[in-house]
């Protein structure tokens, strides 16, 4: 369950931070609106290798996409194309 502070608490800047773990997120709010999130390290560097797997299988299925609606060229027209 994430844990929701007012930002006033980062006065107490230790007592913050002992709360921020792996799965738990910390929520500082201002007048009672989200206005800052900690995370773990770890977890945040997991939630970007996601994100950039999601971004690769994307393009590959654009790519993919691409093969069977336009086709492809022969390895000389991508030559003659690539000016080599």
């Amino acid at each position: 369950m994430p844990t929701i502070m007012p930002i006033s608490e980062l006065r107490n800047y230790t007592k913050v931070v002992k709360n921020v773990r792996y799965g738990n997120r910390v929520y500082l709010t201002k007048n009672g609106y989200d206005q800052i999130t900690l995370i773990n390290s770890k977890e945040l560097d997991e939630l970007e290798k996601e994100l950039a797997l999601y971004r690769f299988k994307l393009e590959m299925e654009k790519g993919e996409r691409s093969i069977i609606e336009e086709g492809t060229i022969s390895s000389e027209d991508l030559k003659k194309e690539l000016g080599i």
